[in-house]
């Protein structure tokens, strides 16, 4: 399955430079070239891409706005000349950040993480909709069985999340958003922005944290109250 690919760029030999990396790439289809924001809106709604090659600074609105005004956004790969940025932009999820100008093989590493990102969704909606039990992950190359039971708590670190379960932790290229929305949610609940915990494996909550047996989590403080009152019931 090929991954539908739009491209925003305002500068014509950046867009026309990354438009080769694309056409080149065997798994990438690109399905939309796009100058602008507005261009890139429509782009979104008419193709319903999986992954977009999106350029900082552009006229109007930067990319970083235009990704934060989208609602349920594809996968994005940043492109811009301005290291500077980086931050900002892994805070918004980002695939990758790659820094005109980038060779081939950097502009590679990036699109094999999108690939990565995208069979792993697509064979968590096989094996975690379907099985109520369990479900599968990439780790070094092996597809891992992970039972529901056996899962403590679950942590984000960026594009990758690390599941702690009773026989140990396993890291897997995914997002924390992709997780919650493949998880029971009568077992599974979203403690802290990076934590997510298996409501059965709660020892005692402490202070802001849960202990979790194996180790304490951090406990939202905003969401403190409505947390424990998910937990206990009341």
């Amino acid at each position: 399955m090929k991954i539908k690919t739009i491209l925003v760029e305002d500068e014509p030999l950046a867009r026309e430079g990354l438009k080769s990396y694309i056409r080149e790439t065997e798994f990438l289809d690109l399905v939309a070239l796009c100058e602008n924001a507005l261009e890139a809106n429509d782009a979104l709604a008419s193709e319903n891409p999986d992954l977009m090659f999106l350029d900082i600074q552009m006229p109007k609105i930067t990319g970083l706005d235009f990704l934060k005004s989208l609602k349920n956004p594809p996968m994005v790969i940043f492109t811009t000349a301005y290291p500077n940025y980086a931050l900002q932009g892994f805070e918004l999820d980002v695939v990758d950040y790659l820094v005109k100008p980038y060779p081939f093989d950097r502009f590679l590493k990036a699109v094999n993480k999108a690939r990565e990102l995208f069979e792993l969704k697509n064979l968590s909606v096989i094996n975690v909709i379907t099985p109520k039990d369990h479900f599968y992950v990439k780790v070094d190359n092996i597809l891992k069985r992970v039972d529901f039971g056996d899962i403590v708590y679950i942590e984000g670190m960026e594009n990758y999340v690390a599941i702690h379960t009773l026989n140990g932790r396993l890291i897997t290229l995914m997002t924390m958003k992709s997780m919650e929305e493949n998880l029971p949610k009568k077992d599974f609940l979203r403690v802290h922005k990076t934590y997510i915990i298996s409501r059965a494996k709660v020892q005692a909550i402490i202070g802001n944290e849960i202990d979790m047996g194996i180790s304490k989590v951090p406990l939202s403080r905003v969401r403190r109250s409505e947390i424990i009152s998910d937990l206990t019931g009341n």
